[in-house]
């Protein structure tokens, strides 16, 4: 494992590559998040990223509920979709810039509120590292653009099989321990949970971060599920916030 605060800002700089190099027509182009342009998915990054800052600040409102999530995301996006996209980089810009570094800072004890329920600095960082990397996908694939996996995606990881337990609550799903057994993008193994485990879930890292985005189906994916709970784990898995 490596800083997660560090990762976060690096995978901010990877985007941003992308998006500096972005001419009008690829900002203008249909991503991979169904009804989105480009400009769309980076405007839902500056506004969930001034979500995260009022987190950080103590002004963000209290959870939500899960339903109103995605209805929520949508409605801000159509308000303000007619931003300039150099009004939109600078925006985003500004928006991350110091999200790693007042993260960092953020007392460990304290929790932040964020969506559905309360964070650790850590855990807000995984997950604003996780969106980016998903949104990521979505406008670089589309664009045949490369966006290399990285080490980063162990952190990804780790959150997926660390909210296993809520995502079979959040699913009506018996679950149950499943171990994972993952080869990062440098072709080390990353593990996860009790090797003991009656299920398990084997496979490249980048598969299981990929199902757990919702962006490959598990059936699709190179993923080996067993035991009792398995399968199942691979249709929970989500590693964005409900």
């Amino acid at each position: 494992m490596t800083d997660i605060f560090d990762d976060l800002a690096a995978e901010y700089a990877q985007l941003h590559a992308v998006l500096a190099a972005l001419t009008p027509a690829q900002w203008s182009h249909p991503s991979a998040a169904a009804g989105w342009t480009v400009s769309d998915v980076v405007l839902h990054l500056a506004q969930t990223e001034e979500l995260a800052a009022a987190s950080i600040a103590g002004t963000l409102p209290g959870p939500r509920a899960r339903g109103e999530v995605d209805a929520m995301a949508a409605d801000a996006v159509a308000a303000e979709r007619d931003i300039a996209p150099a009004d939109l980089l600078a925006r985003w810009r500004a928006a991350v810039s110091p999200t790693a570094a007042a993260l960092r800072a953020h007392p460990r004890g304290n929790r932040l509120t964020w969506v559905a329920g309360t964070l650790s600095p850590a855990t807000l960082a995984t997950t604003r590292l996780a969106e980016h990397w998903a949104h990521a996908l979505d406008i670089a694939v589309p664009l045949g653009i490369p966006y290399p996996d990285t080490s980063r995606l162990w952190h990804i990881a780790w959150l997926g099989h660390r909210t296993l337990p809520y995502a079979f609550d959040v699913e009506g799903l018996a679950g149950g321990p499943v171990y994972c057994e993952l080869t990062s993008p440098g072709g080390d193994l990353w593990r996860f949970g009790d090797p003991a485990a009656p299920s398990s879930v084997t496979g490249p890292a980048a598969d299981f971060c990929r199902v757990g985005a919702r962006r490959l189906a598990a059936a699709d994916s190179a993923l080996k599920a067993t035991g009792p709970h398995g399968a199942d784990a691979l249709v929970v898995l989500r590693n964005y916030a409900f």
